[in-house]
């Protein structure tokens, strides 16, 4: 049996966490390490390790998440200026191998992203 993502563990209540919002396909908590005053992690509840992941099976969880970061950012008061973003691999920074969608928000943000 495979070891629980950190992800999977806050879903489950072994590990606590502040959360923003949760329906029974996705949990939106918020990132205990911020890079900007917002900083919301939105993550499917099914372990998918990242896009490269994803298959037609997934597509109702994939579409269901973006549509949710609408009411995320309207709860968290940042609907006006909102950056989303998800790391695939490890080289792009991802560090927990479960999807999840950063949703940051509450300070300018630069392009490119670095």
């Amino acid at each position: 049996m495979k070891e629980k993502t950190l992800f999977e563990k806050i879903i489950d209540r072994e590990i606590p966490a502040e959360i923003i919002y949760e329906d029974n396909l996705c949990i939106a908590i918020n990132d205990i390490n911020p890079q900007a005053p917002t900083h919301i992690l939105l993550i499917p509840k099914k372990p998918i390790i990242n896009l490269n992941d994803c298959d037609a099976s997934d597509s109702e969880i994939i579409s269901h998440l973006f549509l949710k970061i609408k009411e995320i950012v309207s709860i968290c008061n940042i609907s006006e200026a909102f950056r989303i973003n998800i790391n695939n691999g490890e080289g792009a920074g991802q560090e927990v191998f479960h999807l999840h969608i950063h949703i940051l928000g509450g300070r300018k943000f630069n392009w490119p992203p670095g």
